[in-house]
């Protein structure tokens, strides 16, 4: 292989200390991510209680402070009337959202420049894993502040006291509040080492063409002496690696990676993201979560997240490791094919007996089956998804290409919450929630969720394989001609 030197030595470095720093401090920016996320799906049912009672570098440390900003504003949004409260919540959700799309890009790119090629895989899908922890953490937040709540604030339930005040005291608007500012705290704590990080080599060399300064920050990050090559300045120069997102070129050597990385995230957050906002919806339709009059606004928050969080700590979180495990033996492509197919035989299953699983006795059984979706989900598409972005693309186009990836990805997230939301209503006018439309049911829409796996499956087949090549051999950056070899360690 040819390739700069200073790159060559990341390539073959043996895991060390900066290694486990970086994975830690990417990954909690990541852990934010996850927990702002997903809290959501813990205290949505409860802001309608409150509010609806009647039913009807420098730019990596920014994006982390616009993600500490907004997590705390969140939780203080104005007033006590719905419509101030959910609109100032929805602003600062917006630059929320703003700040994590710019931390996904980032967080995996970084990842993927740090690490050696050997297990380069395992270090990114580390840092991705933290989205894991994520969700265990909001999970745990909200058992740990309802049940505090519940306590100090006793209150009957709906169908024994009707009145709002009763049912949901004044004081449980503190509960998703303080729920939601939780995940400023753990970015907070790593701002001052995120912005101790040096740039990686690959920009340093490769998009700002200095290689004397990424060979002195690379030998204090490796503490080694790395010498910089004669000549070396030529290669970053050449013409040839210059060519734009819009061009021909990039669409000749690109093109049908990012629509494999793009197609395959959309599809993927389409049943992702429906599955985990709307997991207290299924879990009430079969009854492992009473129905909302038998219980007041605090114990309902405390049942939906000991749902949530049981299914995260039984199949969600195992399935991210199980690919920190295996993703650089078995490979990219085999896990996302085996994971979307797995998902797709899994969601049939559920959907075909739909029936079946609603009777009381087979309840235990639909959980399991709806768990072993989530599991692989995590070791399958939800991480190769976010991992392979990083890798396949040249290195001034690698955070765009893996932004308009995981932009797609959120795209499909939006489909797939409201897509559901609608589409999950009864046929039977009588059973539809308030203000909706019928629907198709649940049972068709995770026939069409299990139909949506299977494409995705499909799309994968235009995804490269990365496991075990140099980001430069990838991307095509180690492409030379015979009389340029003298630019290169060989």
């Amino acid at each position: 292989e040819k390739q700069l030197g200073v790159l060559k030595a990341l390539d073959v470095a043996k895991t060390q200390l900066y290694h486990f720093t970086a994975i830690v401090i990417a990954g909690m920016g990541f852990f934010t991510d996850a927990y702002d996320l997903f809290c959501v799906s813990l205290v949505t049912k409860l802001l309608g209680r409150i509010y609806y009672f009647n039913p009807t570098k420098k730019v990596y440390g920014l994006t982390l402070i616009m993600m500490i900003v907004c997590s705390v504003a969140s939780g203080l949004s104005f007033g006590h009337e719905a419509k101030g409260v959910m609109t100032t919540l929805c602003f600062f959700r917006f630059w929320l959202g703003f700040g994590i799309g710019g931390d996904y890009p980032l967080s995996a790119t970084i990842m993927s420049e740090y690490a050696n090629k050997k297990t380069r895989g395992a270090y990114i899908a580390a840092v991705f894993a933290m989205q894991g922890v994520g969700i265990l953490a909001g999970g745990f937040v909200a058992l740990a502040v309802s049940s505090i709540f519940d306590k100090k604030f006793p209150a009957p339930t709906y169908a024994v006291d009707r009145f709002a005040q009763h049912s949901t005291p004044p004081q449980v608007d503190y509960i998703w509040r303080i729920i939601v500012m939780f995940g400023a705290l753990p970015a907070a704590l790593t701002y001052y080492w995120r912005m101790k990080m040096p740039e990686t080599a690959r920009y340093t060399a490769l998009v700002a063409k200095n290689i004397k300064q990424a060979t002195a920050d690379m030998s204090k990050v490796l503490h080694t002496d790395l010498e910089v090559e004669e000549r070396a300045e030529d290669f970053v120069k050449d013409p040839r690696q210059n060519y734009g997102l819009f061009s021909k070129e990039f669409l000749r050597r690109h093109g049908l990676h990012l629509l494999g990385t793009t197609s395959t995230w959309f599809l993927l957050d389409i049943a992702f993201y429906s599955q985990n906002l709307f997991q207290k919806d299924i879990f009430s339709a079969i009854g492992w979560i009473p129905k909302p009059a038998t219980m007041n606004a605090t114990h309902e928050v405390f049942r939906i997240a000991r749902a949530q969080t049981l299914i995260a700590l039984c199949s969600t979180v195992p399935g991210y490791w199980f690919t920190v495990a295996f993703i650089d033996i078995i490979g990219r492509f085999a896990i996302q094919l085996m994971g979307f197919f797995m998902m797709t035989v899994f969601m049939f299953a559920i959907a075909f007996p739909y029936n079946h699983w609603t009777k009381p006795e087979n309840r235990i059984g639909f959980v399991v089956m709806y768990a072993l979706t989530f599991f692989f989900a995590n070791f399958g598409p939800n991480a190769t998804t976010f991992i392979v972005p990083a890798e396949i693309f040249p290195a001034r186009l690698r955070s765009t290409c893996h932004g308009i990836s995981a932009a797609a990805g959120k795209a499909g997230a939006i489909v797939g919450a409201f897509g559901f939301l609608y589409a999950a209503q009864s046929q039977d006018k009588a059973k539809v929630d308030a203000g909706y439309p019928p629907g198709i049911g649940v049972k068709n829409s995770l026939i069409v969720l299990g139909v949506l796996n299977f494409i995705g499956m499909l799309f994968t087949f235009l995804v490269p394989e990365p496991k075990g090549k140099s980001l430069e051999e990838l991307s095509g950056e180690a492409e030379v001609s015979h009389d340029e070899k003298l630019l290169y360690i060989l």
